[in-house]
């Protein structure tokens, strides 16, 4: 998730994608998602694995800045949020 393109991101794994957004989105969550207004939904990986989708928000999370901004940008160049695309 990103507050705006380029912006402040935030990585996280969930079971339920939808609802996570949702809360993220209407600052459900009290944190960093609201202090930092991390909105938008502009990547996404699915697996059915729950140690697979935690091995890899460990790596991304590990990632410097710019491999995170080019993983983004190799999926959704224009930084749009796939929140209602996805559902």
């Amino acid at each position: 998730m990103a507050s705006q393109r380029n912006g402040t991101l935030y990585i996280g794994v969930t079971n339920d994608i939808r609802r996570r957004v949702y809360e993220h989105k209407n600052n459900l969550i009290k944190g960093f998602t609201e202090k930092y207004k991390v909105h938008y939904l502009v990547y996404v990986e699915e697996t059915n694995d729950i140690n697979t989708a935690i091995t890899r928000e460990k790596q991304l999370k590990k990632w410097n800045r710019s491999w995170k901004l080019g993983l983004i940008e190799s999926m959704n160049p224009e930084w749009k949020d796939l929140y209602e695309e996805l559902f």
